[in-house]
């Protein structure tokens, strides 16, 4: 009976005992607080693989998103990235992957891109994650055009900021034969004809490529439309808008008056910086990537200058034309995890931007830096000053390769190339320019 007994109480504390393992989590062991972000799955920690398709190629690709997943492992310690190496090829795989239903969870997107993967559905809307990341509070007013999409939903996190096309001076040049630093269209047109006297080319400019011609005109449509050009393409406007006829018209003046060099049409970049280099020219027109090239080359004789402002509208200085550089990352609307891969979508934006500042020495990012940062390499005087303007910055246009409507970029590339030859006229300029405008709202 005794013995009975015994048996008795051996079984039920057995079964006790099993109970209590069979109720016991693996790893619990270790710790039962939860750790930042970490995504769960019933009571149990998961480790959630995202795949990512994104640009690793160099320094200022590799650099940067090394750089985001070590920041990454602390934020969000239970996901992991697979990395599918971006093809430099126009964006041609990101669509067979996208018409295959193969989109990964996160890829990087250019703006000219996202037009097509949002009327196929392959792209996800992210305006709740906007809002609930904190992102819309970190961007760069400047840079708002590149969350925004203009049908006004949010449909990638950009990482880069919008490229400037800025007018380079030779401070020499013009200390030399007392020339003002243009301020107003007046100014700049004093400077034309100064310069012409002294045999000084006011203005080299590369056009026979077209898309910094379609930017020289960008420039003059900014200081009295701040869409400038973006504004056409997004078929929103007129060519025959006071701001586009007055524009042509202001530009073509300077152009008579002898704003560039002879044959500036058929003038390569390499013919046209050696103008401004060896100061036969004492302004150049280009993209803020010309910085280090220009720096080297004139040292402290060179700065950028705010393009010289119309007085129907002074308040034009932070206008700029130039545009989106390439784009942010998005998330697929089919990913299993679409929560969580536009967190760390966002998450990888914000620390990306940190990584080009700190380590790539750009400051041209979409979103604001925390002040407490100091970048490695120290910034080039005119960098540093763009750096310090940035904030200022209201609006940026397009450049002629983030256009939408290929038609309309063939036309407007065209059209300003004839601009700058003194045989075309603005009226001819603008009445071609409608024709394609019109043709697009139909």
């Amino acid at each position: 009976m005794k013995f009975r007994q015994l048996t008795a109480l051996f079984i039920v504390v057995v079964i006790i005992a099993f109970t209590a393992i069979g109720c016991t989590s693996p790893g619990t062991e270790e710790s039962n607080a939860p750790k930042e972000n970490v995504h769960k799955e019933g009571n149990q920690e998961e480790v959630i693989t995202l795949k990512i398709y994104a640009q690793y190629s160099d320094d200022d690709t590799r650099i940067p998103y090394d750089y985001a997943v070590e920041q990454l492992k602390d934020a969000y310690p239970n996901v992991k990235l697979e990395l599918d190496i971006q093809a430099q090829d126009d964006g041609q795989k990101l669509q067979i992957y996208a018409a295959t239903g193969n989109l990964p969870d996160i890829f990087q997107v250019g703006t000219s891109q996202i037009k097509t993967l949002k009327e196929s559905d392959n792209i996800l809307v992210l305006d709740d994650y906007v809002k609930s990341t904190g992102f819309d509070k970190k961007i760069h007013p400047s840079a708002e055009n590149l969350l925004w999409n203009q049908d006004g939903h949010a449909y990638a996190f950009p990482y880069a900021g919008n490229e400037l096309v800025l007018l380079y001076y030779n401070k020499a040049i013009f200390e030399e034969h007392g020339v003002k630093v243009p301020e107003t269209y007046e100014d700049l047109k004093e400077a034309v004809v100064k310069f012409k006297e002294v045999d000084i080319i006011p203005l080299s400019i590369f056009a026979k490529e077209k898309w910094i011609t379609t930017a020289l005109y960008d420039v003059f449509a900014t200081r009295l439309e701040a869409g400038g050009i973006k504004k056409l393409d997004e078929g929103k406007g007129s060519a025959k808008e006071k701001s586009y006829v007055e524009a042509a018209n202001r530009l073509h003046e300077l152009v008579k008056l002898g704003l560039l060099a002879d044959g500036a049409t058929n003038m390569n970049y390499d013919q046209a910086a050696s103008l401004f280099y060896e100061g036969k020219a004492a302004m150049f027109i280009n993209g803020q990537w010309e910085i280090q090239a220009s720096t080297e080359k004139l040292g402290e004789n060179v700065d950028w200058m705010f393009y010289p402002v119309f007085s129907e509208k002074p308040e034009a200085k932070y206008a700029f034309a130039g545009g989106a550089a390439s784009g942010g990352y998005a998330v697929s609307p089919y990913s299993e995890h679409k929560d969580l891969a536009a967190e760390v979508a966002a998450f990888m934006s914000e620390k990306y931007c940190e990584a080009k500042y700190l380590y790539r020495a750009n400051p041209l990012l979409a979103l604001k830096i925390d002040p407490s940062l100091e970048p490695i390499e120290k910034f080039p005087p005119m960098m540093e000053k763009l750096a310090n303007e940035l904030p200022n910055i209201k609006s940026t246009t397009a450049f002629a390769w983030g256009l939408t409507e290929p038609k309309f970029k063939v036309a407007i590339e065209d059209q300003s190339q004839f601009l700058l030859t003194p045989g075309y006229t603005p009226e001819e300029f603008i009445e071609e320019l409608e024709k394609t405008v019109e043709r697009l709202k139909k």
